[in-house]
This record gives structure tokens, C-alpha cells and sequence, in this order.
């Protein structure tokens, strides 16, 4: 079971979303707009936030980084928006995936398990010259300086650096990190790949593109 909150400007979706998260054993909190959000979450730990873009008030993302400046937390957007841009800006101030209107329940809350399922096994530190990637902390630092990663850059690190110098295919990151099948007009890797070589500076350079296969980590440790 996992705490949930929804925020959603239309009543008919949060509502819907709020009952079938209940009947797959979640604890949930509604909000009708972002304002209300931030008041829920000042007072109460969740595990995921589900957000509207498009909310009156404070839209899904301000919201978001109010949230943030509390506490981290996991976070699917809702949105109409399916721009590259306007992905980029979500994932960059800490968003993991975004569900586009209309959506699937069974989906939302597919997406909502492979977020909380984590893989407790990895070793506790990874170090390549300045980037260290300290496991037991969840933390990533870049020559000495803490690293800003989003949750879902910080698992497609994890998952390159445990197979570095294997060409790994966009499908099996795809379903590793995200936990659903590939889909080739699906752009939240490349997205994502962006946005992680960048977080990690000169240390990017360690992240190969292979043309007509995928990525692979190419800095033995």
C-alpha cells in the first residue's frame, strides 16, 4: 500500500482516480487545485503525488517545486501537453513520468507500482573519478558538489553504470527503469538521457549513444 495524492481541478477525474487507487489498496488524498495540494502535503507524507498541469491557482508544476522545497517526493504529471519542451521543464524540476489525458486507471496506477518498486540489491557506492554515486543515501555527487538528479535520473544512472560497458538496448532501459513495454514514438528516454548528462556535467561524456541500439556506459571503475 502506498499514500497517494491527487490533485486534479476536475472532480470526475480525481474522484475517479481516488477509487480505483482505493481499490488497489492505496491510502489516498484529494485536491482540487494546487493551493490545497501544498496545504495536504505540508501535514502529511506521501509516497506519490499524482498533478494536473493545467490547475487554476498554482499550476501542477509551481506546485510541485513548493513540494520539493519541503520535502522530495515522487511525481506523475497529468497533462493535455505532450510538447518535448514542455516534458523537458517537468522532468527537469523533478517529475518521473507523465500520463497524457485521456488516460488508462489501469495505467496511472501501473505507473505509480514501478515507481515504488526499487531495487534494494545495488551496491551501497559507485565511484568514477569525481562522479560518486553513494547508494544507501540516494545521492549523487559531481566532483565533491551534490548533484540535483530526479528520481527517475537517478535509477537510469544506476541502471547504466551496473552494466557500463554494455550496449544496452532503448527497449530493455525502457522496461527496466520504467517498467513498461517500449514504444517507439515514446520520447521520455531521450528526455531523460538529456537531462542526466547534463545534471553530471564532463561526466556525460561517459554516456555513449549507439546509433540504432541504445546507450551504453562506457567508464570502467
Amino acid at each position: 500500500m502506498a499514500r497517494l495524492l491527487i490533485a486534479d481541478d476536475e472532480e470526475k477525474i480525481r474522484e475517479m482516480i481516488g477509487k480505483y487507487a482505493v481499490h488497489e489498496g492505496h491510502e489516498v488524498a484529494l485536491a482540487s487545485n494546487g493551493t490545497e495540494a501544498l496545504k495536504i502535503f505540508k501535514d502529511n507524507e506521501f509516497d506519490v503525488v499524482i498533478l494536473d498541469v493545467m490547475m487554476p491557482e498554482i499550476d501542477g508544476y509551481e506546485t510541485l517545486k513548493k513540494m520539493r522545497e519541503i520535502r522530495d517526493v515522487h511525481c506523475i504529471f497529468l497533462t493535455a501537453l505532450g510538447e518535448e519542451h514542455d516534458r523537458i521543464y517537468g522532468f527537469d524540476i523533478g517529475g518521473e513520468d507523465y500520463v497524457t489525458k485521456p488516460f488508462s486507471l489501469k495505467e496511472l496506477m501501473m505507473r505509480v507500482k514501478v515507481i515504488l518498486k526499487r531495487d534494494k540489491k545495488d551496491e551501497d557506492r559507485y565511484v568514477i573519478d569525481g562522479l560518486v554515486i553513494d547508494n544507501e543515501a540516494h545521492t549523487v555527487t559531481v566532483d565533491g558538489e551534490r548533484a540535483d538528479l530526479s528520481n527517475k535520473e537517478y535509477e537510469l544512472l544506476m541502471y547504466l553504470v551496473k552494466n557500463r560497458g554494455k550496449a544496452l538496448t532503448r527497449e530493455s532501459i525502457i522496461s527496466t527503469v520504467w517498467g513498461y513495454a517500449y514504444d517507439s514514438d515514446d520520447r521520455t528516454l531521450d528526455t531523460h538521457m538529456k537531462l542526466l548528462r547534463k545534471d553530471i556535467k564532463d561526466y556525460g561524456r561517459y554516456i555513449a549513444t549507439i546509433r540504432g541500439v541504445g546507450y551504453r556506459f562506457e567508464k570502467e571503475i
